[in-house]
């Protein structure tokens, strides 16, 4: 079985990076490199897939696509080194909390947040996707990589568990067959994660979590879509009674 921990970092990208629209090419290809930054999935200290497989993946020249890496290196977000090892790497997330962890940008930032609706939000495109993956059913592929997905977030290390966690969840709104949808969701979750770098991380959640994310995955890979429905429901509903209780 595939580990999605041993995945190059252009497999993880797969769910957030697409094809961008014409006139739009810097603005639109910055914004889904910051998603992928602000959603972890390239963790600080690691680097971003090669300036030509980006460039493909966004549908940008590659002039463009320096001209967006230098904005986030301006902004003290990428690293570009050179040599046999070089490349563009990821030194920080967008808006992270500051060196000392006193937490004040985070909290700052998610003051402006509508928990209720991107709580609510969230909620509908995770359901949805679940109910799609499941009554359409998954290919072969696709059902290795859920599990795949799935197998990563079991017994990984508490720094590790929030971004192979979304890495998870990303991962069925992709395979949902909704380009829309995993878009959206992919928005949604940066804010949800935004929310939850507030609150600390519970052992007897993640276990919790653990149990229904098998669960989840069981019921789409039976291709139960109303079982797959209310599971994620039911987790859903324990996140944003975590962070409604952390948070109000």
């Amino acid at each position: 079985m595939g580990d999605i921990r041993d995945a190059g970092p252009e497999d993880l990208l797969a769910p957030v990076l697409r094809q961008v629209r014409a006139g739009n090419g810097f603005e639109e290809a910055l914004e889904q490199i910051l998603q992928v930054l602000r959603l972890g999935l390239v963790p600080p200290g690691e680097r971003l897939p090669a300036e030509r497989e980006l460039a493909e993946r966004l549908g940008v020249s590659r002039v463009t696509l320096r001209e967006v890496l230098k904005v986030l290196q301006d902004e003290g977000l990428l690293e570009s080194r050179r040599g046999r090892y070089g490349g563009t790497f990821v030194l920080g997330r967008p808006g992270g909390a500051p060196a000392d962890g006193s937490g004040d940008a985070l909290r700052r930032r998610a003051g402006t947040v509508d928990v209720e609706d991107t709580l609510r939000f969230r909620e509908v495109l995770e359901v949805g996707a679940a109910g799609l993956c499941a009554a359409e059913g998954l290919d072969g592929e696709g059902a290795e990589r859920l599990r795949a997905a799935l197998a990563a977030t079991h017994d990984a290390p508490l720094a590790d568990y929030r971004r192979l966690d979304t890495m998870l969840h990303l991962t069925l709104a992709e395979l949902s067959g909704s380009p829309s949808l995993a878009a959206q969701y992919a928005a949604v979750r940066a804010a949800v994660n935004d929310l939850l770098d507030r609150i600390p991380l519970l052992v007897r959640n993640l276990e919790h979590s653990q149990q229904q994310h098998t669960a989840l995955v069981d019921a789409v890979l039976a291709g139960d879509a109303e079982a797959a429905r209310a599971v994620m429901r039911e987790h859903c509903a324990g996140t944003a009674a975590l962070l409604r209780g952390f948070l109000a």
